[in-house]
């Protein structure tokens, strides 16, 4: 049964982590800021209408079949028969493009989440992922989950099956937080995905799954010491660190300030470190920045908890105030 329909719904969508080291493509999990806000009204013209992109600096579309939030949005409508719904979205961009953020996942999560609040929720969160995942790959033109399904569900997001979308939600340790910095640089994700090397020796192969499986546990079972040993990228963080001035310098910053594990976000340039309780983190953060800082690059530091919540509403207004 349909919600009552509102007139006005303004939504956040966090940034995420994706990969975190040793969860290639199946991996990821959501924090508090940065992200992107969406608001979306109803409209007298059928049809999805972008009226306003805000701190994107020109760089995106307005015609909604080309935008990340409009793709999102339109795949949504088409699914339920609602395509001569009026809708009018405005986008406001609050995290930097090319950042390891999941920019565009949380635009297109943003964009499908808005408008089926504005409808009166006819799905929940996990059936609008597939319109989220088709946003998310209009702009970039690949299929992973690591960034959408965190952004939409909140918390950290194993993936089975990208290609299944068949997803699961892992309970965070109550004290684990995340330091991430982003350095001012941009790196294009079909650049860092065409470094990686085409064949992966078993020996590595085995490694990063015993990896992966080590952090699972460990998040599972709240054990710090077996997520810290378990942290290790061998795949793909030998490859892409060249790309980020003194990674291996910021990287051995953070485990000297007390960082469980440090890595690459998403295919950077920003880089995470999980951490034990908020002054480590803290701490963390501030190591890494002074190394970033000293290259010199511009950095900017987010310290979060892991967030729970994913996409939210900020604030809704009623048809009948």
């Amino acid at each position: 049964m349909l919600k009552e329909a509102v007139q006005e719904v303004r939504v956040f969508a966090p940034a995420t982590v994706a990969n975190v080291a040793c969860g290639y493509d199946v991996l990821g999990f959501a924090i508090d800021s940065p992200g992107d806000e969406i608001v979306v009204r109803h409209h007298d013209k059928p049809g999805l209408h972008i009226t306003s992109i805000t701190g994107d600096d020109g760089k995106l579309p307005k015609a909604a079949d080309q935008n990340t939030a409009g793709v999102a949005a339109l795949d949504l409508l088409r699914h339920l028969g609602m395509t001569d719904r009026g809708v009018e979205m405005e986008i406001h961009k609050k995290m930097p493009f090319g950042s390891g953020l999941g920019s565009s996942a949380a635009s297109a999560v943003a964009g499908a989440y808005a408008v089926n609040k504005l409808i009166g929720e006819p799905l929940t969160k996990q059936q609008l992922l597939p319109f989220a995942m088709a946003g998310e790959a209009s702009a970039d033109g690949a299929w992973h989950a690591d960034n959408v399904a965190p952004c939409l569900l909140g918390g950290i997001v194993f993936i089975r099956s990208n290609e299944e979308l068949d997803v699961a939600q892992l309970p965070a340790p109550d004290n684990l937080w995340a330091a991430v910095v982003h350095p001012d640089i941009e790196i294009l994700t079909k650049v860092a995905r065409e470094i990686l090397p085409k064949d992966i020796p078993v020996t590595n192969a085995t490694q990063q799954i015993g990896n992966l499986g080590g952090l699972l546990c460990g998040i599972i079972q709240s054990d710090y010491g077996l997520i810290s040993r378990s942290i290790h990228d061998v795949i793909a963080e030998p490859r892409r660190q060249k790309l980020i001035p003194d990674f291996y310098k910021a990287k051995r910053a953070a485990m000297s300030a007390g960082a469980l594990g440090f890595s690459i976000s998403g295919a950077g340039p920003s880089v995470f470190a999980l951490c034990e309780g908020e002054e480590i983190a803290r701490k963390v953060g501030d190591a890494v920045s002074k190394v970033f800082s000293a290259v010199p690059l511009e950095n900017q530091i987010h310290v979060s908890k892991i967030n729970p919540l994913g996409v939210h509403v900020v604030e809704e207004k009623s048809s009948n105030p």
